[in-house]
């Protein structure tokens, strides 16, 4: 009786499970030997044996996660923070021969007097205070010029011109007839030449001359600049027409324009230094004369009058001057150098060098600028020492670490963690994975233009069925310096 063959399908099942238990085995007992060997990191521990506290995205470093991967926000590998490292003081550590090579200067922070100077620019203008105006006191006839010009330059008592007037012959005749018999006719004779307008020289000379002298010379009432000149030789001039205006010039002006936010130093009386290109490594000393009182509509700056003495004329109108005001308020206060401070636009920060090796930024509220000094009203004590000198390096490094980032008050970082989501329309331009570049138009929550700008996807799957082309709209946040599209939703093919 011949035996009935075995099926061979009936041993696969068997063949293969015991093949998945060996694979098995093989697999735990790897796993066992390593564990046993290097033993195995946890998300709370690495393989060096620091403790992990949490990961983060060094370009968000307020948001914290329990376990290592990539960041959802730039899609970069997040960092640990070791609980060893949240143990040490705050900022960042540079080695010192780092800091030597970075150019790393360093500035203490003092208490000294606050004198605050302003320098400005401005122009020399002729002295406004000193102006003299020539008249004819009486109609005639211009007999004699002198040969003067705009812009001769005269001394007080020169002669401007010679006016011949009939009618003060005549009178001076009747007065020379009637001064010899000495009585009242002659005394009102007299007082009637001065009424036409003779000055009292000229009525001394007829006396000492016995002569009419018709002529009348006359001359500058003050020293300066001839500015106008209305008369020539040969014209007619009516009874109170100008014949020549003078303009001083010394003390001369210098018209300086202070922007709003210094002209508080201006002070009427106040003392100012003057230089000008004409004569370089010259001072001339002067003194405000008057702040006007209103501020230039268009540009906001206030202008001051400041007098200059001139009394040998090389100071000229139309010259331009730098002029340095100094402040008469003098008072002791913390100084730092101005370049140590930066300005975010939300706030002023220093970096502290401490004693440990350690940077730490501090928030600072400044004051008045003297010089290359800067006052500093809250925020640092006398005697520490903040960087002055390649602090920008140094500021990049903590806002890596989140150094910077813990300076944010309490409610601000509870509005960053939840950033405001805005909206756009446009067309794609490049897909590069999960980041996008699109060509959108005016955002009015940013007040932004358009422009071409790079977004990154929240999430892989919203580039699904995406081409270079397509019209879309999206909804987008800022985190950190990326802004993540949260929506993106297509409005019509591609080109």
């Amino acid at each position: 009786m011949s035996e009935q063959p075995r099926k061979p399908i009936a041993r696969l099942p068997v063949i293969a499970v015991g093949a998945a238990l060996v694979a098995t085995a093989i697999g735990a007992g790897g796993f066992w030997l390593g564990a046993q060997q290097h033993g195995a990191p946890t998300p709370s521990q690495t393989e060096d044996g620091r403790r992990v506290l949490y990961w983060y995205d060094p370009m968000a470093p307020d948001q914290h996660f329990d376990a290592p991967g990539r960041s959802p926000f730039m899609a970069m590998d997040l960092v640990p923070r070791y609980a060893d490292e949240a143990a040490t003081k705050a900022g960042v550590r540079i080695d010192p021969g780092v800091a030597q090579n970075l150019g790393v200067r360093l500035a203490t922070v003092e208490s000294a007097p606050l004198a605050r100077t302003v320098t400005a620019a401005g122009v020399l203008a002729f002295n406004d205070r000193q102006v003299a105006i020539v008249q004819a006191r009486t109609g005639g006839f211009v007999e004699r010029a002198y040969g003067r010009a705009v812009g001769d330059v005269v001394a007080a008592g020169a002669p401007i011109v010679d006016i011949r007037v009939p009618e003060w012959a005549a009178a001076q005749a009747e007065y020379l007839a009637l001064r010899g018999g000495g009585d009242e006719l002659a005394d009102a004779s007299r007082r009637r030449l001065a009424m036409l307008g003779m000055p009292a020289s000229l009525i001394a000379r007829v006396d000492q001359d016995r002569a009419p002298r018709p002529i009348a010379t006359i001359t500058a009432p003050i020293s300066g600049a001839i500015t106008q000149l209305d008369v020539r030789a040969g014209m007619t001039v009516m009874s109170g027409a100008p014949l020549a205006t003078i303009n001083g010039a010394s003390p001369i002006w210098v018209v300086a324009s202070l922007a709003q936010a210094e002209s508080s130093i201006a002070q009427r009386g106040g003392r100012v230094v003057a230089r000008t290109p004409a004569y370089p490594g010259e001072d001339f000393a002067g003194r405000i004369e008057s702040v006007l009182p209103s501020a230039n509509a268009a540009t906001r700056s206030i202008e001051v009058r400041i007098a200059l003495a001139n009394a040998d004329g090389r100071l000229r109108p139309g010259m331009t001057a730098e002029v340095i005001i100094a402040d008469p308020d003098t008072r002791t206060a913390l100084l730092i150098p101005a370049e140590a401070a930066i300005r975010t636009g939300q706030r002023t920060v220093v970096i502290v060098a401490n004693e440990d090796g350690r940077y730490a930024p501090t928030e600072v509220e400044l004051g008045r600028r003297s010089g290359d000094r800067i006052e500093v009203r809250s925020g640092l004590s006398e005697g520490q020492r903040v960087v002055a000198s390649g602090q920008f390096l140094i500021d990049s490094e903590a806002s890596l670490s989140g150094a910077l980032a813990r300076l944010t008050p309490t409610s601000a970082r509870a509005q960053s963690a939840t950033p405001a989501v805005h909206e756009a329309s446009g067309r794609i331009t490049a897909i590069n994975g999960d980041a996008i570049t699109i060509a959108h138009g005016p955002i009015a929550s940013l007040q932004w233009p358009g422009m071409t700008m790079q977004f990154r996807l929240a999430r892989a799957d919203l580039g699904s069925g995406l081409r270079v082309g397509d019209a879309v709209t999206i909804r987008f946040r800022q985190i950190g310096r990326a802004y993540v599209i949260d929506d993106i939703a297509k409005t019509g093919g591609a080109l």
